[in-house]
C-alpha cells in the first residue's frame, strides 16, 4: 500500500516541484493507445510513473536518447516449470526480455506436490523481481484417466485465494467436465464466480461453448486457427496468442490481431525452454514476429501490455502514463522488439537486484518414486487386427496430435516398431509410487532410427515417457531418470549420451539457467544424432501424455482417446 508519504513525494515529482527517483531522458515514448510517439523524460517515484511529456530532474537518470520506451510485457499464460529452471532463474532469465509481469499456473508441480508446489510459487513470486502472479490450478488432476501425484479439490485451493499473488482459477482443462456438469468442476466455478478463470477448450466450437463460456470462463490460449479464434472472439472470449516452444500458434492467429481485436487479444508463452529464449527470445520474439507479418505495430505492444493487464485484472499497468506501474522496456528498434534496458517497478534492471532476492528452499526433491525397468517391460502385445495397430501421429509445433494407425510386424517380443515408416514405440511409466503402471503403443513423427529419449516432464501428470526403437535404449534412459530424480536422457546403444537432471519435483534444475541452456543443446544435438526430424523433441515427448489435447494420447492406463475421452480399445 502506498503511504501517505510516498504519495505527496510522487504530487509533487510529478509538478516538477521536487527531484524524482528515476527519470528517463529524452525518450520516445510510443501511446499504444493512440500509436503517437512523443519525446519526453519519463519521471519515477517509488514504483509509480508520475511524469510524461515534460522535462524532469531525476536522483538517478538514464539516457533514452535514440531509445523507444513501451509498456513493460506481459506473459498472460505460462507454467514456469515448463522454463525447466525454478522461479528464481525464470526471473533472472525472462525480465531482461522487456516481460515485467507473468501470469503463471504452477499445475506441473501440483500435479507432483499438491499444495505444496503452488505454496512453493507463491513463496517465490514474493520475492522475484519482476511481478509473478499466480491463477490456482483448477485440474489436479487433469483427467481421472491418468495417475497423478496429488489431487486438488476446492478445499484445497481456498486457502490460498486471498493471497496478494493470487488472481484467480487457472485454466479450466476439463471441458468436458464443464460440460457434462461434473460436481467437483462445478463447485470450483462456482466458488471463483466474480474473479478471473481461465479457459482452456481446443477445438471447442458451437453451442458447446457457449456452455463451457456461461460458467464465465473469459480466456483461451488453446485456438490453433484464425476460424476457431474469430468464433470465440465473436463469443466474448479473449483470445491468448501462443508461441512456446512446442506450441506454435502464432503464425495461425496473427491476422486476428487487429485495430478492432486489440484489445481483447493477448500473448502468451505456455511452454518455453531457456534454450529457446536465447536463440530467440520470449515475448519480444512474438511481437517482432507479428511486426513483420504486418500486424499494425501500437496494437501489438498494446495486445503485449494493456489489453493483457485489462484482460486480467492488473489495473495498475499497461500504460507509460502518470499514476500507472512504472514497467517500462526501452527498445534500440521498435520494428525488430530490441531491448536494451527494463525497469520493474521502478527499478532499473541490473543484476544486483537478482543477487539481493531472498532464497527460498526447493522442494520435491524425493518425488521420483518409480522403480527400474527392463527392457522386456515395454512388449506390446498383439492386436488381433495387427494390420491396424494405432499410432499417435506427431506434427512440428503442435501440441495436437492426430490419429493414425499402421500394420506393424509380430514377433517374438510382441508387435514390432517399423523405423522405415517412421513408427516407433512410446510408454508412459507411472512414477509417483502409486501403483507401477505403464502405458504403451506407438507414434510416428520423431524419425528416430535408433536410440530411445526419456522425459519426466510429461503433461499434465508428469510421468516418465519415453520413445524409442529399442526396447533395451528404452529401458536405459528410463533408468537413468529414474537415478537422477528427473529430467531428460538420451539412450543410443546402450549409452546414456546426453542428460539433463530436473530434481525439483522432477521438473525443474536447480542449476542457472545459462548451464541449463547449454545442456539442452547438447541433448537435441543427441537426439538429432538418432535421426530426430523435430525442431523441439523433448517438450514434444512431454506432451505425448496430455489426455486433454485431441486426439489420441498415451497415459500410464494406455493408449486414450481425447475425442470419445476414453480408452481405445
Amino acid at each position: 500500500m502506498t503511504s501517505a508519504q510516498a504519495l505527496t513525494r510522487m504530487i509533487m515529482a510529478g509538478q516538477g516541484r521536487e527531484p524524482a527517483d528515476l527519470v528517463i531522458k529524452n525518450v520516445d515514448m510510443l501511446d499504444v493507445i493512440t500509436g503517437k510517439i512523443t519525446r519526453t523524460d519519463i519521471a519515477i517515484v517509488d514504483d509509480r510513473i508520475v511524469g510524461t511529456h515534460a522535462t524532469y530532474d531525476g536522483k538517478t537518470e538514464t539516457d533514452g536518447t535514440g531509445r523507444f520506451a513501451v509498456p513493460g510485457f506481459i506473459d498472460t499464460h505460462l507454467h514456469i516449470e515448463s522454463s525447466l529452471v525454478t522461479p528464481f532463474e525464470f526471473d533472472r532469465c525472462v525480465l531482461p526480455h522487456g516481460v515485467t509481469s507473468a501470469i503463471c499456473d504452477p499445475h506441473e508441480i501440483a500435479n507432483v506436490l499438491g499444495a505444496e508446489g503452488i505454496r512453493y510459487f507463491l513463496d517465490c513470486a514474493e520475492r522475484t523481481i519482476m511481478d509473478v502472479r499466480v491463477n490456482l490450478s483448477s485440474c489436479v488432476p487433469a483427467t481421472a484417466f491418468e495417475t497423478s501425484g496429488a489431487a486438488l479439490e476446492l478445499g484445497d485451493l481456498e486457502p490460498f485465494r486471498e493471497h496478494p499473488k493470487v488472481i484467480g482459477l487457472a485454466e479450466m482443462m476439463n471441458f468436458p467436465g464443464v460440460l457434462n456438469a461434473d460436481p467437483g468442476i462445478i463447485a470450483k466455478l462456482a466458488a471463483f464466480q466474480g474473479s478471473h478463470i481461465d479457459g482452456h477448450a481446443p477445438l471447442l466450437l458451437g453451442t458447446a461453448l457457449n456452455g463451457y463460456l456461461a460458467a464465465a470462463i473469459r480466456t483461451d490460449h488453446e485456438a490453433t486457427s484464425a476460424a476457431e479464434a474469430r468464433e470465440k472472439l465473436a463469443k466474448g472470449m479473449a483470445i491468448l496468442i501462443r508461441e512456446g516452444s512446442v506450441s506454435k500458434d502464432l503464425r495461425a492467429l496473427a491476422e486476428v490481431l487487429d485495430e478492432n481485436t486489440s484489445s481483447f487479444v493477448a500473448l502468451c508463452t505456455d511452454d518455453r525452454n531457456p534454450l529457446d529464449i536465447a536463440e530467440e527470445g520470449h515475448l519480444d520474439s512474438s511481437i517482432r514476429r507479428l511486426i513483420a507479418m504486418g500486424r499494425p505495430l501500437h496494437h501489438v505492444y498494446r495486445a503485449a501490455s494493456h489489453s493483457a493487464a485489462r484482460i486480467f485484472g492488473l489495473t495498475d499497468r499497461g500504460l507509460l502514463a502518470p499514476g500507472w506501474r512504472a514497467d517500462i522496456a526501452l527498445l534500440d528498434s521498435l520494428e525488430e522488439c530490441r531491448v536494451s534496458d527494463v525497469v520493474t517497478a521502478g527499478r532499473l534492471v541490473v543484476p544486483e537486484l537478482f543477487a539481493a532476492r531472498a532464497p527460498v528452499a526447493p522442494v520435491g526433491l524425493a518425488s521420483m518414486k518409480a522403480k527400474p525397468v527392463r527392457a522386456d517391460d515395454f512388449i506390446v502385445p498383439a492386436r488381433p487386427d495387427r494390420n491396424q495397430t494405432p499410432v499417435i501421429a506427431v506434427k512440428p509445433g503442435l501440441i495436437l496430435t492426430f490419429r493414425d494407425s499402421a500394420p506393424l510386424a509380430v514377433g517374438d517380443k510382441g508387435t514390432l516398431p517399423d523405423l522405415a515408416a517412421d513408427v516407433l514405440k512410446v510408454a508412459v511409466i507411472e512414477r509417483h509410487g502409486r501403483n507401477g503402471n505403464i502405458g504403451r503403443g506407438f507414434v510416428r513423427g520423431f524419425g528416430l532410427q535408433r536410440g530411445a529419449i526419456a522425459s519426466s516432464v510429461g503433461h499434465d501428470s508428469h510421468n516418465i515417457t519415453v520413445i524409442g526403437a529399442s526396447d533395451a535404449d528404452m529401458a536405459a534412459a528410463v533408468n537413468r531418470l529414474i537415478e537422477l530424480g528427473g529430467g531428460f536422457a538420451v539412450a543410443d546403444n546402450g549409452t546414456i549420451t546426453a542428460e539433463l537432471a530436473l530434481p525439483l519435483a522432477g521438473l525443474m534444475s536447480l542449476d542457472p539457467f545459462e548451464t541449463v541452456a547449454r545442456d539442452l543443446h547438447v541433448l537435441r544435438d543427441a537426439a538429432y544424432g538418432l535421426g530426430c526430424v523435430l525442431p523441439e523433441p523433448f517438450l514434444q515427448v512431454a506432451f505425448l501424455a496430455l489426455p486433454v489435447i485431441p486426439h489420441l494420447k498415451m497415459t500410464d492406463r494406455g493408449l486414450f482417446d481425447v475425442d470419445k475421452f476414453d480408452f481405445v480399445d
